[in-house]
């Protein structure tokens, strides 16, 4: 029968080849390019500022945008709750 020293010694082994496997497992994935390192969002390459009066709706006609495309460039954006000098992203790409 294992004494309490000895269980304790086999938990702490158990533990520190657990803790190893995972570093090693984060190194590489680091290395070899397992993980990803490209920045996931909206890539946003021209942008307007929202005037005195405008809306989504005249935003998009003015830009020529469809409403897929603006809402997947600005995909938070509350179109009732506008404010003046507000960044409306007008061209760009997602990056998922």
């Amino acid at each position: 029968m294992a004494t309490s020293n000895q269980k304790f010694a086999i938990f702490f082994n158990v533990l520190v080849i657990l803790s190893l496997a995972i570093f090693v497992s984060t190194a590489q994935s680091r290395i070899y390019g397992g993980g990803s390192l490209k920045p996931q969002g909206i890539n946003c390459d021209k942008v307007h500022a929202v005037n005195s009066g405008e809306t989504c709706f005249a935003i998009k006609q003015a830009f020529h945008l469809s409403d897929g495309f603006f809402n997947s460039i600005n995909p938070n954006l509350n179109c009732d709750d506008l404010f003046i000098g507000q960044w409306i992203c007008l061209h760009g790409s997602e990056n998922f």
